[in-house]
């Protein structure tokens, strides 16, 4: 499917990056603002010696990192991505990772044809100085059982309306999840991943947030369906701190 007009003879490239969210305002270009697709795109168009911009393949709030995330431009001339990749890797912050430039067909698109997304979300009981921008620190007895079995009832449903951002102004708020589960990590780390075919905004922090109310006794499993049931964001929990929270697939075909 042909989701852009396309310059003829132009040619497609994908970036399989990773980065930091902490010193960002997100993922998207905003002016005057320090985001990563911004910080990208000025450092590609300084090495190609033209102005490039880039579309990811969606967009993370404040604070939110990628462990894999995927963007792609459009060039009129061949690129050599081995020495693209290295010379962006120089230039760019410590922050923004580069993992590899490759060529697509040119109408593969970088939002539009994913077809699966995943998110992983990171809670940690003890304090560390090196998780304080990629867990979130919570102290308080936590029943994962209660949370994996309120988890299991996400993929019973497809409007997530009470977990949507006020005022997002989403076309439509349906989302087929196939993935939803905490694992206890060796380190005792908490781990959540969950997959579907899009998110909301600020959904995976809002359902986080109100799953780790279940862990602590304040919803039951039947009230947290019921809290989906109602459609209402006014009854999702606070969403979890974004330091957590990684994008870290996205898949394709």
């Amino acid at each position: 499917m042909v989701h852009e007009s396309i310059k003829a003879n132009a040619m497609r490239y994908f970036i399989d990056l990773q980065y930091d969210g902490a010193a960002y305002f997100g993922w998207q270009r905003q002016p005057d603002t320090a985001t990563v697709q911004g910080t990208i795109e000025a450092k590609l168009s300084m090495l190609r010696g033209v102005p490039t911009e880039i579309v990811g393949a969606g967009r993370t709030d404040t604070g939110v990192n990628a462990s894999f995330y995927v963007a792609h431009f459009d060039s009129d001339t061949a690129i050599d991505c081995t020495q693209l990749a290295y010379k962006l890797n120089k230039v760019l912050p410590h922050d923004i990772a580069i993992m590899r430039i490759y060529e697509v067909e040119e109408t593969l698109h970088a939002r539009f044809d994913a077809r699966e997304r995943e998110y992983t979300y990171f809670l940690t009981p003890r304090k560390s100085p090196f998780r304080r921008f990629s867990a979130w620190h919570y102290t308080a007895d936590l029943n994962i059982d209660n949370m994996n079995a309120a988890a299991a009832k996400l993929l019973e449903h497809e409007d997530f309306t009470t977990f949507a951002k006020l005022n997002s102004n989403n076309k439509t708020n349906i989302c087929h999840i196939s993935h939803a589960e905490w694992i206890v990590e060796s380190d005792g780390t908490l781990r959540f991943t969950i997959r579907a075919d899009r998110f909301l905004r600020n959904m995976v922090r809002a359902i986080v947030g109100t799953l780790v109310d279940v862990g602590r006794g304040r919803y039951t499993v039947e009230e947290f369906d019921a809290l989906i049931r109602a459609k209402d964001l006014s009854k999702a929990s606070a969403g979890a701190p974004a330091c957590g929270l990684f994008l870290s697939n996205v898949k394709y075909q």
